[in-house]
């Protein structure tokens, strides 16, 4: 996926406003190689650890709004921070992860940098955050409030019982009941039978 290198300069304009000393001091205390990668579907944002060959690197989506892309960020600083401390010597998003990430967002969240609806979900999320933002259900609803442009797409649990959606890969599916957490759905071309998220974006048809 193309990606490129943010000119710290313009860093900026990726962050909400009162957040780029805080955050710049963590990239160049860490000597962090930033890039802005387009939209990918599977993951918001991605860290690999510096080796002696490479600094750290961070890569975050930048059609993310705002509040979603420093959240993402400090999900990933999280990681960083996580390495410096134990290596490789302990899961992804285990407990030191988690201790780690909840108080860096504690530390934003002090500065009330956050709208009242999205830092009451991070609040709620500080005794166990999930391993990547796209699990918070709630947190993942607030967020899309600030999306800047009106998106083509819609979350499946905005659609009718049997209506008709395209997912991005363009198969066509209809929607059909809610079974525990995810709606079943069945592929107009196939017949085959799909579980989808709630919160996933298709575009209705």
């Amino acid at each position: 996926m193309p990606k490129k290198e943010v000119k710290i300069g313009l860093l900026q304009n990726y962050l909400p406003a009162g957040t780029y000393d805080q955050v710049l001091g963590y990239l160049r205390h860490y000597k962090v190689h930033l890039t802005i990668a387009r939209e990918r579907q599977s993951l918001l944002g991605d860290y690999r650890h510096r080796t002696h060959q490479s600094n750290h690197r961070i890569s975050v989506n930048g059609n993310l709004n705002s509040y979603s892309f420093l959240i993402t960020l400090l999900h990933e600083l999280a990681h960083l921070l996580t390495f410096e401390q134990y290596g490789n010597k302990v899961l992804a998003h285990g407990q030191e992860w988690k201790m780690i990430y909840s108080k860096l967002l504690e530390q934003f969240l002090q500065d009330n940098i956050f709208p009242p609806d999205i830092r009451a979900e991070l609040l709620s999320s500080l005794q166990n955050p999930a391993a990547s933002t796209c699990a918070e259900d709630g947190l993942l609803r607030v967020l899309r409030r600030y999306d800047k442009k009106e998106s083509p797409y819609r979350l499946v649990e905005e659609l009718m019982v049997n209506a008709l959606f395209r997912i991005k890969d363009g198969r066509v599916f209809q929607k059909k009941e809610k079974l525990r957490k995810r709606f079943k759905c069945v592929e107009v071309k196939t017949g085959k039978v799909y579980l989808f998220s709630p919160l996933y974006e298709v575009e209705s048809i």
